[in-house]
């Protein structure tokens, strides 16, 4: 199984770093398990969606090398796993433009005026994990958690037909959350190729 693990943070000693560097310890403990890590910070993808962009949305022209190579990521990878800090309550800016520019029509999606969505990343498993600054009383008050779920998961990865497997939301207030956060993110890390696996079964014994 291979993940390909997608940041935005352009902190290098932030906890998301952090949080991934453990995600990727618990997939190194799996057997068979190989990993791909895209910093959005570091990586100098144009995150702005252009005019070639809106081309290949009307169908127009094909993607450009930058996002065929983000699309070629992808499609090497099983589970596709996010992780953010939570700015404005959402991901980063740079992270919803590489998704704005790379998960485009045709490949991720087919639209046909009359027809139903065809959902093109139906092999796709995703894994979100949001790094927040407020308590958990806040987001549940607030309704933010449930709005970046219907955002993200059903808004985006809904509408393509990835599957998400998890959606984690972790607050590193103080030095215990933080730990807890850490052990929470090695335990994804170990367990994303089962859930991967789980996912797939259940999606085969729905369509039995």
């Amino acid at each position: 199984m291979h993940s390909l693990i997608v940041t935005a943070q352009p902190e290098p000693n932030a906890y998301t770093h952090a949080v991934a560097r453990e995600v990727i310890a618990g997939i190194k403990a799996t057997p068979d398990h190989t990993f791909e890590l895209l910093d959005l910070a570091t990586s100098g993808f144009d995150a702005t969606f252009n005019t070639a962009d809106y081309a290949v949305f009307r169908e127009n022209a094909t993607p450009p090398d930058d996002v065929l190579a983000e699309q070629a990521r992808i499609d090497r990878a099983d589970a596709l796993i996010l992780i953010y800090p939570v700015f404005w309550w959402t991901m980063p800016a740079v992270m919803k433009g590489w998704i704005d520019r790379v998960f485009a029509q045709g490949w991720a999606y087919f639209d046909e005026s009359g027809k139903d969505t065809i959902r093109l990343l139906n092999r796709l498993s995703v894994q979100t994990i949001a790094i927040g600054g407020a308590t958990e009383r806040t987001y549940q008050h607030r309704g933010y958690s449930q709005a970046m779920k219907t955002q993200i998961d059903q808004g985006i990865f809904g509408y393509t037909g990835a599957r998400v497997i998890g959606t984690d939301l972790i607050l590193p207030l103080d030095t215990a959350s933080s730990q807890t956060g850490l052990v929470r993110a090695l335990q994804i890390g170990s367990n994303i190729a089962s859930a991967h696996q789980q996912s797939i079964a259940t999606e085969v014994r729905i369509e039995a």
